[in-house]
């Protein structure tokens, strides 16, 4: 019979959940990686508005994965035809 500590055990059951989603918040090494800069970058991108900032749960701050995806989307794409399209879309008056 194998012996685990009672410290792995609840590890592995702290870690395993029966539910598959993603966190919500996410720390900031973690923001970085999500949205695919470095930290560094990603300091500068919070810092230009272009990241969101975090929410602060007593010391710790958290960004909301939510706020993230939003700000990722509004990031402008290089030579993106559909983002041209709705750019031009938006200077035009409607034709009916």
């Amino acid at each position: 019979m194998c012996c685990f500590s009672t410290d792995v055990l609840e590890a592995a059951s702290m870690k395993s959940d029966a539910l598959s989603y993603p966190p919500r918040g996410l720390s900031r090494e973690e923001a970085a990686r999500y949205v695919g800069v470095g930290s560094t970058l990603f300091d500068d991108m919070v810092a230009d508005g272009r990241m969101p900032r975090p929410k602060h749960v007593n010391s710790r701050a958290i960004w909301d994965r939510v706020a993230l995806d939003i700000a990722f989307s509004a990031l402008p794409d290089k030579d993106n035809g559909l983002q041209q399209l709705l750019e031009r879309s938006k200077r035009e008056p409607t034709r009916r």
